[in-house]
């Protein structure tokens, strides 16, 4: 027998095995029993809510406030133990939503804590009253972050109240869904460049000079940012932006000591998306994820604790870090 009748015999031989195996899984196959419909997955330390959400549309920018089901933003088993003891940091749009909870995790870790927000004067007053119940420290501050100046004032006004600056999270965010592309204009188009990329921008260019070794920022990115959304074109562009800024300015800070991070959260519920979403679309909303629900902001707070802290993530720099409920198998 020649050496590529022996080969071809011998794939063969290959070829009915795979083919056995093929019959072994559809036997198996045959005899599960029928998917039931998934629950969602519960892995914390309380239950949080699953789809159908509120069936709620939110006048932009959306008020916490005005929400029927509240985000769970008080992580109540959360224990603090001085990662951020005495530190003083800046959130934009802390008054509600991811900010909220960061405000107040900030000060159960000991931070005193400053509130950029936009005109969500009830919010931000709610958060306020959030973190002094920590036993911490909040100013709050409303103002546009497209604005240059304003950024400057901001930071001017902190250092002014607490001497100095060791945190900044940028996180104020604009979004808001186009059902084609078409309909993208270019004033949308501009309002959510100015407010999530020159945002950031005025910000981390305004604190960086007042910042110290040990210093951090963080950015908030999105699951949009890696993934993309073909109903979110510019968020999405405007998230990858931010990734590529977190690991381009967080390589350009080390010479100063001072360390850049990203979280990227999938759905949470916040009133970012009742504000951008028909009330159809907010029932289902996070129920496409792996674990068939969004995630409440308590449930991504802590991660920014973690790359603030200098106790925890002293050598981490320019990371993204995704939340997003799991990973799709395809």
């Amino acid at each position: 027998m020649t050496t590529k009748n022996i080969y071809k015999l011998a794939a063969e031989k290959t070829a009915e095995k795979h083919r056995k195996i093929q019959l072994q899984v559809a036997g198996a196959d045959r005899r599960a029993p029928a998917k039931k419909k998934e629950s969602a997955m519960q892995a914390g330390t309380r239950k949080y809510p699953e789809p159908p959400m509120a069936t709620q549309h939110l006048a932009k920018p959306g008020i916490e406030a005005k929400l029927d089901l509240a985000p769970m933003c008080d992580a109540p088993f959360y224990k603090g133990s001085g990662k951020l003891q005495d530190r003083i940091a800046i959130i934009t749009g802390g008054d509600s939503g991811i900010g909220r909870s960061v405000a107040i995790l900030f000060a159960r870790e000991g931070a005193d804590v400053v509130i950029v927000y936009l005109n969500e004067h009830q919010d931000a007053e709610n958060t306020m009253k959030m973190v002094e119940a920590e036993g911490r420290s909040c100013l709050l501050i409303a103002g546009d972050v497209t604005d240059r100046d304003f950024c400057k004032h901001a930071v001017k006004q902190a250092i002014s109240e607490f001497g100095r600056i060791d945190v900044l999270v940028n996180n104020a965010a604009f979004q808001l869904h186009v059902p084609d592309f078409k309909d993208l204009t270019e004033e949308h188009f501009d309002c959510i460049l100015k407010t999530n990329l020159y945002g950031y921008f005025h910000m981390a260019q305004a604190v960086i000079p007042h910042m110290k070794a040990g210093s951090s920022i963080v950015n908030t990115g999105s699951v949009t940012g890696l993934l993309g959304n073909k109903d979110l074109l510019d968020y999405s562009l405007t998230k990858g932006g931010i990734h590529s800024f977190t690991r381009s300015l967080g390589t350009h800070l080390i010479p100063k000591g001072i360390r850049v991070n990203a979280v990227a959260p999938g759905p949470v519920w916040t009133p970012l998306n009742p504000a951008d979403k028909e009330k159809k679309d907010v029932a289902k909303f996070g129920a496409d994820t792996p674990m068939k629900r969004p995630a409440q902001p308590e449930e991504i707070a802590p991660a920014y604790v973690f790359l603030a802290s200098p106790q925890c993530s002293s050598y981490i720099t320019g990371e993204i870090l995704p939340i997003i409920g799991g990973y799709t198998g395809g």
